[in-house]
């Protein structure tokens, strides 16, 4: 008897423990605190429906004038420094992207569009001197099931680098692209 009140108590505080995960991930979500007098993390950020120019020049006042991994004439210097948020943002159907530095002469990333799916733009452009994937913050919001859960970068030598923003749960091959890096400069490895 005594086995079956241990089994009970202990199923019992797991679903306390995943309702209370639950809520706090739904408050993080909501940038609601605990506490009344702490500002919450909503009321801080820049409004969602600013225009290219006010949001790139409203960040780069912000952060020093210059941005990171760029210099002043806007070109990319160092990819791996770069931001978002200083690029010129892109809505094409349903996919919301942004492309920053200035693109070369004759560079092949002048054909790609915010939103082609992976395969589309290798087909298109050819296979990446590196590349490399890694998770994003919306990988460990409880019960998140959406996309943008992991991310995929793509190098290119001397052109810059392509982000793929991957799929929801299972779907791991897909990713759509969402920013592109434009880097003359751009190494072969990441």
């Amino acid at each position: 008897m005594k086995y079956r009140l241990d089994t009970y108590a202990a199923i019992c505080t797991t679903c306390c423990a995943l309702l209370l995960a639950a809520a706090l991930g739904a408050c993080a979500s909501k940038g609601e605190t605990s506490s009344p007098n702490t500002p919450s993390a909503s009321t801080s950020s820049a409004p969602a429906t600013t225009s290219k120019s006010e949001s790139s020049s409203a960040a780069s006042q912000a952060k020093g004038g210059i941005p990171p991994g760029m210099n002043a004439k806007g070109e990319v210097v160092d990819s791996s420094k770069v931001e978002g948020g200083y690029g010129t943002k892109i809505t094409v159907g349903e996919y919301e992207g942004e492309i920053t530095g200035k693109a070369a002469p004759g560079s092949k990333f002048a054909k790609l569009k915010i939103g082609m799916s992976m395969k589309q733009v290798f087909d298109l452009i050819g296979q990446p001197s590196d590349q490399g994937a890694y998770v994003t913050g919306k990988a460990f919001i409880p019960f998140y099931f959406g996309g943008d859960r992991h991310r995929f970068e793509a190098v290119y030598k001397n052109t810059g680098r392509l982000i793929f923003a991957g799929g929801g749960i299972g779907d791991w091959g897909s990713g759509h692209l969402i920013w592109i890096i434009h880097n003359h400069n751009e190494p072969a490895y990441r």
